[in-house]
């Protein structure tokens, strides 16, 4: 995937778990995604990230897209889900679920409470590269996003 460098896309990733943050920036590496990834560990820290509250994240860009962990403390995913889609400023951001979970209650909720897609964690690397690969192809080619100001 090609695109200007000077301008990358930012994705929000919002994810508890160190070791799936870990596996989806080497996805996305992997899968030649040029963008900048911003991480915190759950629906708080995300809300406080997109409404630039906070001295750390008084200056962050507003993201592309975001990456969503289900099951998380504090505030889990369907709560950010439901507040992000509720908010004017906020609902237009794509929200795609990234998740362990393959229960059908859970892929209804979120799509029902706003989420763009919903992914299954591959297990096997390859094929979570794959799918990181065509989220990224999806979203950054085929799509078209509106402009950030």
């Amino acid at each position: 995937m090609i695109h200007d460098n000077t301008a990358p896309f930012d994705i929000l990733l919002v994810e508890d778990e160190p070791a799936d943050a870990h596996l989806v920036r080497s996805a996305l590496q992997e899968g030649r995604i040029y963008c900048k990834l911003h991480h915190v560990v759950d629906g708080i820290d995300a809300l406080a990230f997109l409404r630039h509250q906070g001295e750390q994240y008084q200056s962050v860009p507003r993201p592309d897209m975001i990456l969503l962990d289900l099951n998380m403390p504090r505030m889990n995913g369907g709560e950010f889900l439901a507040v992000v889609k509720a908010d004017e400023a906020l609902k237009a951001i794509p929200v795609v679920v990234l998740t362990t979970s393959d229960v059908e209650r859970d892929i209804i909720a979120s799509y029902h409470l706003g989420a763009a897609g919903y992914i299954t964690k591959p297990v096997d690397m390859e094929q979570f590269i794959d799918a990181i690969r065509q989220v990224g192809d999806y979203w950054f080619v085929l799509t078209r996003l509106p402009r950030k100001d």
